[in-house]
């Protein structure tokens, strides 16, 4: 007869999103030769200023182990269409400035990547769903009774999204 494992032991304590998630991103991204997510995190602060917003990091190429002498890693930058020749030219400044944050040589070259570049996709606020009649009067009723304008927005917009949900 087989032995059933044990259940996992809980901790019994709020997780951080981002501790949860961090395992699962640290695999994927020693997968494209990252050690930890600093590079990819910090990028808007490490990059020189017109590159942390036409550029991404892509993948650390790290050297084979066999040569004698110690170099970086070359560092593959996705970058929007149009820009290519610019960064290609300010390679050695973004090198520089990558090498200059973390204090040691870690990059020592950077190229294009075949991959573009594309921004990352914004929030937009979805129309609020209209109420009945009925509901919207309840709504404004339980919500009048406060007094700062600002909550009493905010909660009647989150009443409109909640009531206006269609049962499943």
């Amino acid at each position: 007869m087989a032995k059933k494992s044990p259940p996992p032991k809980r901790a019994n304590r709020a997780v951080h999103l981002g501790d949860m998630l961090g395992n699962t991103l640290d695999t994927a991204l020693r997968r494209r030769g990252f050690a930890s997510r600093d590079l990819i995190a910090n990028w808007k602060s490490i990059a020189p200023t017109p590159y942390d917003a036409i550029a991404a990091p892509d993948k650390l190429v790290w050297p084979r182990r066999d040569r004698p002498d110690p170099e970086g890693a070359v560092l593959y930058l996705r970058c929007r269409e149009g820009h290519a020749l610019a960064l290609s030219h300010e390679a050695p400044a973004i090198t520089a400035a990558i090498n200059r944050y973390f204090g040691y040589l870690l990059i020592s070259g950077v190229r294009l990547s075949p991959t573009p570049y594309t921004e990352p996709q914004k929030a937009t606020d979805k129309p609020t769903a209209e109420l009945p009649a009925e509901k919207a009067a309840h709504l404004t009723e339980a919500v009048s009774v406060i007094e700062d304008e600002g909550l009493r927005a905010a909660l009647e917009k989150l009443g409109r999204e909640v009531m206006g949900k269609s049962k499943r």
